[in-house]
């Protein structure tokens, strides 16, 4: 190759690479666009990631926040849902009714079904309030033993199957009460009879006469009549009674039987000693000179042997200490 063809062919490359540069600087251009572009996405990259880091944690918050609110409504749910155990309670013993033989303490009252009278009570204020007050008399629940006739038989028949502490209403009619009117217990004597016996016969008054007691229905004409019949015979009665408490035990029945005997004085002042076939009773000092002290210790003798067939003998002590 001559000189002038290498010249022509420099002069060639040269108007092509000329040609070609203006091509490039575009691609450059663009490349720094690209490179714009690129910035601008790190730069948002960046935004959206501290964006991200700042929210993550508000947003685990809540959901810790959310978890436990869903959990405490779950454990309600779960208590209103679980029944609850009832509470087991104990049963208390069951008291039981009244049978034949106890040793009651009863309150009673008993009242005239036709008038609403009340002629026989425990209750020492109400006698006073009907004016049937007896100053001989010990008021508050009476001894009762049952089906032993220490009260009426209507009323003794009722007692078995009665609650202690539960107060009742007994109805009794007239032959289980005072029994029917008997025409033949009225009787007419001579007014100078009852002279004779200092008896100054009045209406409605209650006399001794030859060993019984009468009602005076009449004065007139010289003559009286009186009635055997007992005021309330005939009569519809009922009463009203509250079993307050049950003698258990043989020295506290012993006890009790004392008191029906002695009256006015603290039952404890007497001691008690049981033995084999023997009670022994040691009589308080405060009633060696009461009257008839003699016949209630007999009563309380044949008591005891009535109601304890394993008793053979009863002893009385009587000690006087050195004053």
């Amino acid at each position: 190759m001559s000189v002038d063809d290498k010249k022509a062919l420099k002069e060639e490359e040269s108007e092509e690479k000329a040609e070609a540069a203006p091509e490039e600087k575009p691609k450059k251009a663009a490349k720094k666009k690209t490179t714009k572009k690129k910035a601008a996405k790190k730069v948002t990259t960046k935004k959206m990631a501290s964006k991200a880091k700042k929210a993550g944690p508000k947003k685990k918050a809540t959901k810790k926040v959310t978890t436990k609110k869903t959990a405490s409504k779950a454990k309600k749910v779960a208590k209103k849902k679980t029944p609850k155990k009832k509470a087991v309670k104990k049963k208390e013993p069951e008291i039981e009714p009244i049978k034949a033989g106890d040793f009651l303490l009863l309150e009673m009252t008993g009242k005239a079904v036709e008038t609403g009278d009340v002629f026989d009570t425990t209750d020492e204020e109400l006698a006073k309030k009907e004016d049937i007050y007896d100053e001989d008399r010990t008021y508050g629940p009476r001894l009762v033993v049952v089906g032993e006739s220490y009260v009426l038989k209507g009323l003794d028949d009722k007692l078995p199957g009665l609650k202690l502490g539960e107060s009742a209403e007994v109805e009794i009619p007239p032959e289980d009460a005072f029994g029917v009117r008997n025409p033949d217990n009225v009787r007419t004597l001579p007014f100078r009879m009852l002279r004779s016996k200092g008896v100054n016969p009045v209406v409605g008054q209650q006399v001794e006469m030859d060993g019984r007691t009468a009602q005076v229905r009449s004065v007139g004409a010289g003559r009286v009549q009186l009635d055997y019949n007992h005021p309330l015979a005939g009569r519809k009665i009922v009463y009203e009674v509250k079993p307050t408490a049950r003698h258990e035990g043989n020295e506290e029945k012993i006890r009790a039987l004392i008191g029906r005997r002695f009256f006015g004085i603290d039952l404890n002042l007497f001691k008690i000693t049981l033995l084999k076939k023997k009670v022994r009773i040691e009589i308080p000092e405060e009633i060696f000179f009461g009257e008839n002290i003699q016949i209630a210790k007999r009563g309380v003798a044949m008591d005891i042997h009535r109601y304890f067939e394993d008793v053979d003998e009863i002893e009385y002590n009587e000690i006087i200490k050195r004053t």
